[in-house]
């Protein structure tokens, strides 16, 4: 796994007592494939995706865009869902917008 730079600091916007260190993902040269966007159910979210949508269609001709939506944005999507997503994509981008 690829650590973050020196001097990026990671939040997590859950609710731990006691941080979890975690290492960021090694990143992909070139995005192909499946692209996941994930609207949390917040305001607006699916207008950032939507504007997202197009600008990914634009810039990456032959990326399939896939959307999903969880069913409150008051708890993590459920299990079946992130599995679905996990094995229809391979990459995911979640959105959230007030």
């Amino acid at each position: 796994m690829a650590e973050a730079p020196a001097g990026t600091v990671i939040m997590d916007p859950t609710d731990e007592r006691e941080p979890i260190r975690r290492e960021l993902t090694r990143r992909p040269e070139h995005i192909t494939g499946t692209v996941g966007l994930l609207d949390i159910s917040k305001p607006r979210g699916n207008v950032l995706l939507d504007r997202l949508e197009r600008a990914l269609q634009d810039r990456l001709p032959g990326v399939e865009i896939r959307r999903y939506a969880k069913p409150t944005y008051t708890k993590p999507a459920p299990q079946d869902l992130r599995q679905k997503i996990a094995q229809e994509c391979g990459f995911v981008i979640e959105a959230l917008a007030d």
